[in-house]
């Protein structure tokens, strides 16, 4: 008889338990959003995360607050979302770096295809490769011929290890056959902040941080990550005009939340996301920092992520950087 009124009580409370997540989805949001970037103000993912969150505010009805959490090449931005409460009221902005080259290169805490839920990819774009404006190379093959005549003497920067400028960098360096130093920040605006002071010779980053400082003559940019030249800046070559048709690539962005989620959140999260994606207005905003909006299904972004840490895996493995 007791084992009866157990069986039955579990069964009262897993029907009960399997009605909280519609209801739950039904209210939400009834709350302010927290969107967690992994990353310190000023960098592509903040600038997206920012123009993002405003629209988000406007069409849920309930404010998005951008939290940067630096550090550790944004596994701890991504490790926070992994540990919240999968409600709703937090999720991730999470870049290129965490979402595909971290699982593919690092030990992680977590497991991105597990417990992690794709909402929708966000946006994908180029990098420029910029100097210091007082660094004697003005090209890429300058460049190039000025790091062989001093080997071990110019430094590049990145957001962190086996972020993508670092592995920008290192694809750089075996193309080429130079050698220069790898020197990691905790994210793009340091690392910028450290090129224009000229304690750094070179960087790769988004033209929407540094066209701007390039335009006003506190940085110059040597080459663009793509097969052809950007729109409004065509006097920068691509390159494949410089000769390392193998840096052609870019970065890409994309909206996560936690691995159980309801699906109805997750739905209207990406109902929302893909309408302000397509708008004229949303279009015209990330055009104008040179990305390419995309907004597709949280089936597909999955599809796309594990694509990545396979590919990943294996240019790692290409230029030297395993796993660790």
């Amino acid at each position: 008889m007791f084992r009866k009124i157990l069986l039955a009580a579990g069964a009262v409370f897993v029907v009960l338990s399997s009605g909280l997540a519609p209801a739950q989805a039904q209210s939400w949001p009834s709350k302010p959003i927290k969107m967690i970037v992994g990353y310190p103000p000023g960098g592509g993912a903040d600038v997206i995360a920012r123009i993002l969150a405003e629209r988000l505010t406007r069409s849920l009805g309930q404010q998005v607050v951008v939290e940067n959490r630096a550090g550790a090449s944004g596994t701890i931005g991504t490790t926070a979302v992994v540990r919240a409460d999968p409600d709703g009221y937090t999720v991730l902005l999470a870049t290129i770096s965490d979402l595909s080259i971290a699982p593919a290169m690092t030990k992680l805490p977590f497991d991105v295809e597990k417990d992690l839920h794709p909402v929708t990819q966000v946006a994908r774009g180029p990098y420029l490769l910029v100097a210091n404006p007082n660094f004697p190379p003005n090209t890429l093959p300058e460049l190039v011929a000025y790091v062989k005549a001093n080997p071990g003497k110019v430094s590049y920067s990145s957001f962190g290890e086996k972020t993508l400028p670092h592995l920008f960098g290192e694809m750089f360096k075996a193309a080429a056959g130079i050698d220069s130093l790898h020197v990691p920040y905790k994210g793009s605006g340091p690392s910028i902040a450290d090129l224009v002071g000229g304690q750094i010779q070179y960087s790769f980053d988004n033209p929407a941080v540094t066209l701007a400082l390039v335009k006003g003559g506190k940085l110059k940019a040597l080459a663009v990550t793509s097969t052809t030249r950007l729109p409004g800046a065509d006097s920068i070559p691509t390159v494949v005009e410089g000769g390392q048709p193998e840096l052609v690539g870019g970065t890409w962005y994309g909206l996560m939340a936690p691995a159980k989620t309801p699906r109805p959140i997750i739905d209207r999260l990406n109902a929302e996301m893909v309408a302000i994606l397509k708008s004229p207005e949303m279009v015209k905003l990330l055009e104008d920092r040179y990305f390419q909006p995309v907004g597709n299904s949280p089936e597909e972004f999955g599809r796309y992520i594990s694509r990545e840490i396979a590919q990943w895996r294996v240019l790692g493995a290409k230029i030297g950087l395993k796993p660790e």
